[in-house]
C-alpha cells in the first residue's frame, strides 16, 4: 500500500510552496508547522541538500473526528505534506490518510481518512491544473 500521494510540477520551489499553502487552505487545511529541512540540516550539521519543506497540515473538523475515534491517533497528526526539488521538478507529496486506518486498525477512522484523502487529492489536483 503506498503511503503517499505525489505530484510532480514545474516552476520554482518558492512558487510551488506558496501554491501548496493556498491549495491546502482551499480544502480547509491550516498549516500548523513548517520545517525547512534544508536550512535545519545546514545549520545543525553543515550539510547541503536540495530545498525540502515539510508542512504539517490540519483540518480541525477531521482532526477532531479522528481523535474522537482514537485518542492515540495524535501520533499520526497533522497530515504531513512535503515540497522538495528533484532535478528540474518540484515534487509535492502528501501522506495517504489511509495509513491512519492501517496503522491504528480502528474501523471508525476509515470515513475520516476517506474525507481527508479526498481533500488532499483535490489540493494536489489543483496544483497540477494550476488553479491553486
Amino acid at each position: 500500500m503506498p503511503y503517499d500521494h505525489t505530484v510532480k510540477l514545474t516552476g520554482t520551489f518558492e512558487e510551488t510552496a506558496e501554491a501548496v499553502r493556498r491549495a491546502l487552505a482551499g480544502q480547509g487545511f491550516g498549516i500548523l508547522t513548517e520545517i525547512d529541512v534544508q536550512a535545519t540540516l545546514k545549520a545543525k550539521l553543515d550539510h547541503d541538500m536540495e530545498p525540502y519543506l515539510i508542512l504539517g497540515a490540519c483540518n480541525p473538523p477531521l482532526a477532531r473526528q479522528a481523535l474522537d475515534a482514537d485518542r492515540s491517533v495524535g501520533l499520526l497528526l497533522p497530515c504531513n505534506v512535503v515540497v522538495r526539488t528533484e532535478g528540474d521538478q518540484v515534487i509535492v507529496q502528501a501522506i495517504a490518510p489511509s495509513t491512519m486506518v492501517a496503522l491504528t486498525g480502528v474501523d471508525a477512522m476509515a470515513p475520516v481518512a476517506d474525507e481527508a484523502a479526498r481533500r488532499l487529492d483535490a489540493a494536489l489536483a489543483s496544483l497540477v491544473e494550476g488553479t491553486a
